[in-house]
Formats: C-alpha cells, sequence, structure tokens
C-alpha cells in the first residue's frame, strides 16, 4: 500500500467558488496511486469544499444566491472579533464541509463528467487556504 500526502495553499480572491480539480488531479499524479482513495481536508471554518457541477457558472452563482439568503451577513450574531462576515462564514461551513473522498482509478479521481472540486471562500477577503491531500492505495 502506497501514501502520499501533501498540503496544497490556495489563494482566494474573496467570496466564491474556486475549482480545484486540477490541482488535486496533479498531487494524485505524483503519488504513483493506481486505485485507491483520494481524501481532502481543508484546515479552516470559514471555507469549505463542495464537489458541483462544472459546466454551467450559472449553477455556481445559483449557489451562491441561495447562501447569501439563507446565511446574511449582517444579521446581529454575537461573535464579530473578525469583521461582520466572520460568523456567516462559519454557519456556511457547518452547513457543507472540510472534507471530501474520492475514488482513485487508474491514476484519476473518478468524478462525475460534471462535477468539479472547488474551494468555497466564504469570506468577503481574500485568503491563503490550506487543503491536505492525501492518498492513498495500490501503485
Amino acid at each position: 500500500m502506497t501514501q502520499h500526502q501533501q498540503t496544497l495553499r490556495i489563494s482566494t480572491t474573496g467570496k466564491s467558488l474556486c475549482k480545484i480539480t486540477s490541482q488535486v488531479q496533479a498531487v494524485v499524479v505524483q503519488s504513483g496511486v493506481r486505485v485507491g482513495l483520494c481524501s481532502l481536508f481543508l484546515r479552516h471554518t470559514s471555507a469549505s469544499l463542495v464537489i458541483q457541477e462544472n459546466a454551467d457558472p450559472d449553477v455556481l452563482k445559483d449557489l451562491e444566491n441561495f447562501f447569501a439568503k439563507l446565511v446574511p451577513e449582517w444579521e446581529n450574531y454575537i461573535h464579530s472579533t473578525e469583521g461582520a462576515d466572520d460568523m456567516p462564514a462559519h454557519i456556511r461551513t457547518v452547513l457543507t464541509q472540510t472534507s471530501e473522498q474520492i475514488p482513485v482509478a487508474n491514476g484519476r479521481l473518478q468524478l462525475g463528467v460534471w462535477q468539479g472540486i472547488y474551494l468555497w471562500e466564504h469570506r468577503q477577503r481574500g485568503s491563503s487556504r490550506e487543503l491536505v491531500v492525501h492518498i492513498m492505495g495500490e501503485s
């Protein structure tokens, strides 16, 4: 069994969905694993990971609009130490996730044709995010 772990630093430009599929696939290739599992873990509480539609950008825009209504930024939250967008970012992360697992076969992520991996930045300002990619399986 082969194991490979790498931390990717991903710069975000503020509240948006940032496609990271190619960066994760590059780590899979570097690992040499042909059949196995790719685990992703985002080391933050105000950003999240989603696997979502990768062909029509309107889907991503609709998701952003829906979450903006579901978790408004200017509510009377108690926690506001890092700004008015901090607590809503935490709530959005709770409603999504900070980890994903994707099977690997033939040295490739086994995503569906219309699926992409996205880092969803929930804060207004950009940030440097750390994504731990752990791959294990057979070479």
